[in-house]
């Protein structure tokens, strides 16, 4: 299984961007997908969640602001991410939870600045 995400950009504060990650490969007991996302010098942080059956899980830094979803094949999760603060500049790794472990993708930089 392979994650390709995408969709990660420099953008001014206040601004939107939109990062997907899609999935590829021979997947069974598709799980929970999501993002992480890594600042320099912290650890990664869990930014949202969504489960197999559509269930949704923030940060409580991304909350109203952030929004998880997935396709119908559960196989590719978006972020769509408003209100954009200096504070979310970080790489944003995709994961999925399937064939009983996790896979991580390659990591998208999301850059906040004026």
């Amino acid at each position: 299984v392979q994650l390709q995400a995408s969709g990660g950009g420099l953008v001014q504060p206040g601004g939107s961007l939109s990062l997907s990650c899609a999935a590829s490969g021979s997947m069974f007991s598709i799980g929970n997908m999501g993002w992480y996302r890594q600042a320099p010098g912290k650890q990664r942080e869990l930014v949202a969640t969504i489960g197999s059956g559509g269930g949704t899980k923030y940060a409580d830094s991304v909350k109203g602001r952030f929004t998880i979803s997935r396709d119908n094949a559960k196989t590719t999760v978006y972020l769509q991410m408003n209100s954009l603060e200096p504070e979310d500049t970080a790489v944003y790794y995709c994961y999925l939870y399937a064939n009983v472990r996790l896979y991580w993708g390659q990591g998208t930089q999301v850059t906040v600045s004026s």
